[in-house]
């Protein structure tokens, strides 16, 4: 059933860091986890996307968090080769925070955009979004800007000069998210902060600067796959790309506009900031930013990150084939090493198909199926006094044939995630003292043994049922 949206109060409490566990989040006093599996981000700028039918599914399906891009950026028919892509919608139909002029010639169809001149029905769509997504329990994370991954796709965005009447200067694409973008920059701040006071008032929301900067802007590389050979068309899958030096600059400018916009209003929204893919030692994060974004995780970006004290976030998922497998291994692996938020880029979602049951040409996998497990996922740690976990390997001895992710509040509870194996012999170190140790099947759902175990001498072996490939387990003290 459909939830009415609430009224934002003075007294509602936005989305927050936890005071006491930085890793987190809290809104209304409640610790949150934010975990989703949420369609191409077109929800606001396609106008034939029903958000209201997909945002009730995401709640009734279980899940937290949606994910949508402003409108600066836009895809068209064929990008990426995604057949059905909610964030290309018909041309005449895009819907972005800037008016539609008179004069005709935007690239994708219609009429070209007044950058001088908002768009009242795209700011009343975004508000309806985000306050029906607060009806449903839902936190939105608004991606301001993306990467411009092709000199034909910056052909397609409002600020390039053959799609606007105002006299924007020709950049070149790898420029526009820098701060030498010559007059763009004025334009980016303008609707930053139209943006910003638009939406002052709802607490389940955060922004993120940029998606994927380093897409346009690449710094630096690390070779993940050891194999110098590893290039071509799929280079990325092998290397982490880390943003260039100008494109950090920018988005510390961009932050900047945020908070400035933001200084005094009662309540300020949090800030993501998007790093890399896979995994990074970040030296530096901006003071501003409260959420660290990555793209196709491995647990590793949260311990090699966990001193900045920040929520660190799988932001996006994908590029693994239609098998729900390796995505839900990643999701618990991810969260199970000490992660925040966790987000799959779902294509069963698309105009006409937004219960989410579509069947899609896309790179990467969604369906009720899979959200349903990644709802387990959130039941399970939801199960814990999680704020209170942190990542603790120390106390596994041994994990044969597994690679095991640990969330420990030392003697009192546990919360375990062996990837691989078809059994294990776990050994434990565990104050001493009696323990209820309960197997979960991460799909199945099930309880797949259950014991009572007491540590006399700190270490405890626990023998898990036969399982398929993964198996999380449970322990907490009980005397």
């Amino acid at each position: 059933m459909f939830i009415m949206a609430c009224k934002q109060t003075e007294h509602s409490s936005f989305l927050k860091l936890h005071p006491d566990n930085p890793h987190y989040l809290v809104i209304d006093g409640k610790p949150i986890l934010l975990i989703s599996s949420t369609e191409h981000y077109g929800a606001v700028l396609n106008p034939d996307f029903d958000y209201k039918k997909y945002l009730e599914t995401l709640h009734n399906d279980g899940l937290n968090v949606a994910r949508i891009f402003s409108g600066t950026y836009v895809e068209h028919t064929g990008s990426f080769g995604i057949l059905y892509n909610t964030l290309a919608p018909a041309g005449e139909r895009f819907l972005c925070p800037w008016a539609r002029s008179e004069t005709p010639g935007y690239t994708g169809g219609g009429n070209k955009f007044d950058l001088q001149k908002w768009d009242t029905a795209y700011f009343s769509r975004m508000k309806d979004f985000v306050a029906t997504a607060q009806g449903f329990g839902i936190m939105v994370e608004l991606t301001l800007f993306s990467s411009i991954y092709t000199d034909d796709s910056w052909t397609y965005c409002p600020m390039y000069s053959g799609n606007n009447i105002n006299n924007t200067d020709t950049v070149e694409r790898r420029k526009v998210n820098t701060l030498d973008n010559a007059n763009l920059l004025g334009l980016q701040e303008q609707v930053v902060r139209k943006i910003v006071s638009e939406l002052k008032d709802y607490p389940n929301l955060y922004y993120e600067i940029q998606n994927e900067p380093w897409a346009d802007n690449t710094g630096s590389l690390y070779n993940i796959s050891r194999n110098d050979s590893a290039g071509g068309e799929q280079s990325w899958r092998y290397n982490v790309e880390v943003p260039a030096e100008n494109a950090n600059a920018w988005q510390a400018v961009v932050a900047g506009w945020i908070t400035g916009e933001e200084k005094d209003f009662r309540n300020r929204h949090l800030i993501a900031q998007n790093y890399t893919n896979f995994y990074y030692p970040v030296e530096e994060v901006d003071s501003a930013v409260s959420i660290m974004n990555f793209h196709y995780v491995w647990p590793q970006a949260v311990s090699l990150n966990y001193g900045h004290n920040r929520v660190v976030s799988f932001d996006e998922d994908g590029f693994m084939g239609n098998d729900p497998a390796p995505y839900r291994k990643g999701a618990w692996n991810f969260i199970l090493a000490g992660g925040g938020i966790y987000n799959n880029l779902d294509y069963s979602f698309f105009p006409g198909a937004e219960d989410g049951t579509g069947i899609n040409d896309a790179p990467g996998h969604g369906s009720s199926s899979y959200r349903k497990q990644l709802a387990f996922l959130k039941q399970f740690m939801e199960g814990f006094d999680f704020v209170h976990l942190k990542p603790d390997p120390a106390i596994i001895k041994l994990a044969p044939d597994t690679f095991p992710q640990v969330l420990a509040n030392p003697g009192k509870e546990y919360a375990i995630y062996l990837d691989g194996g078809t059994s294990c012999n776990l050994q434990l170190y565990l104050p001493e003292g009696k323990y209820r140790a309960s197997w979960v099947n991460p799909i199945t759902f099930r309880t797949d043994k259950e014991e009572v175990v007491t540590s006399t001498v700190g270490l405890v072996t626990l023998e898990s049922p036969e399982y398929e490939g993964e198996i999380a387990l449970k322990v907490v003290r009980i005397k």
